[in-house]
């Protein structure tokens, strides 16, 4: 007999989000994960007094008041805003692109002097479609932008030459003829005061929720879903299936985080790395996230790598080859009765944090009404 309502497989956002409303709705829950603490990818661990981002810089930001005010119930949020700098072969560059960048790129100092320049290098483009990621480039941004502040940290960054790699993955970038650094456009933005693993923590603290750390489903997947009633997987969907189509693709990351014996090493939270020989893509320095005054600071070099089984899985490669692959897992995942798919892993694509609370809440209101 099932002991549980759901085993949530996976204790990131998605699940946890899951777990919260269906205890509030009175389910009784088992949320399992192999590593050894709650919250996923944005796990925030102190250090040194310092709220350190474990696996990645995450900016909460938003335009959606309802998911704000949802996240609001788990942490107070400083109004940080995100005003990263680009590091190209020792210049430096405001992100994202906009009034500052541009002077620094050609000492303009007008918004019509800008486009004018822009404009010209997008008309040296030509007319035709673009077929690949540094044709569309070109022809959002000119060559200057492309070459010093794109090119470089989108190879590092997926592994591809650009002109390998699709077009969509940039059909927009944030071009500004203002000179504001706030790298998004959203009207609610910060970083929760005391770190994102409160968050998870006060989400997962219910008297219907069991946690379950440390532990590897498909070691022992038969006798954990015999203990539930449906399965919220959040994991890889390929491997699920056992690999029965093949591998999907990611990008997997390294962290190298250091502690230093100075209080202050960068001035900025974030510094990207655009040039092609730099091997890391950035630096964060996570004392900036919430205006840290302590003695030392930590920094953490960020190298994006070639993903293998062994390695995290952090970034689908949604090309076309990758995207009709998943497609038959997806077509596979529909015949699935006890089991539902979400989260980054389990529908392959990247979501930022409000995407995944709002489809967690959409997912939930949809399986709770199935049943």
């Amino acid at each position: 007999m099932s002991m549980f309502d759901y085993l949530i497989v996976g204790a990131g956002l998605y699940g946890s989000v899951f777990a919260r409303e269906a205890a509030l709705a009175g389910k009784k829950v088992k949320i399992i994960d192999i590593r050894s603490h709650v919250g996923g990818n944005i796990y925030t661990e102190e250090m040194e007094g310092i709220n350190v981002h474990k696996y990645g810089a995450h900016i909460f930001h938003t335009n959606d008041k309802k998911v704000w005010d949802y996240i609001q119930q788990f942490a107070e949020f400083n109004r940080f805003t995100n005003s990263p700098m680009a590091n190209y072969k020792g210049q430096l560059y405001n992100l994202p692109f906009n009034m500052n960048t541009f002077h620094q790129l050609w000492n303009v100092t007008t918004p019509d002097e800008a486009k004018t320049i822009i404009q010209t290098q997008q008309a040296e483009f030509g007319s035709s479609e673009p077929s690949n990621l540094e044709e569309q480039a070109i022809s959002l941004v000119g060559k200057d932008i492309y070459e010093k502040l794109i090119k470089g940290y989108t190879e590092k960054q997926w592994g591809r030459p650009c002109n390998e790699l699709p077009a969509f993955i940039i059909n927009r970038l944030p071009v500004r003829f203002t000179y504001d650094n706030n790298y998004f456009n959203d009207k609610y933005q910060g970083i929760p005061i005391g770190g994102y693993t409160k968050i998870i923590e006060k989400m997962l603290d219910h008297p219907n929720i069991e946690i379950q750390l440390g532990t590897d489903y498909f070691s022992q997947k038969e006798q954990l879903n015999s203990e539930a009633k449906k399965v919220i997987y959040t994991g890889m969907i390929d491997q699920y299936f056992n690999y029965e189509y093949g591998h999907l693709e990611y990008r997997s990351l390294h962290f190298d985080t250091k502690v230093l014996d100075i209080e202050n090493y960068q001035g900025n939270a974030v510094f990207n790395y655009t040039d092609s020989e730099t091997p890391y893509t950035r630096i964060i320095e996570h004392k900036h996230f919430e205006s840290g005054n302590q003695e030392k600071t930590v920094i953490t070099y960020e190298y994006p790598v070639e993903w293998t089984p062994e390695k995290e899985p952090y970034y689908p490669i949604n090309d076309k080859k990758n995207s009709e692959l998943y497609r038959k897992y997806y077509q596979k995942a529909q015949s699935e009765q006890k089991t539902v798919f979400g989260g980054r892993l389990g529908l392959y694509q990247y979501f930022d944090m409000h995407q995944i609370i709002k489809v967690a809440l959409q997912t939930f209101k949809k399986v709770i009404a199935d049943n």
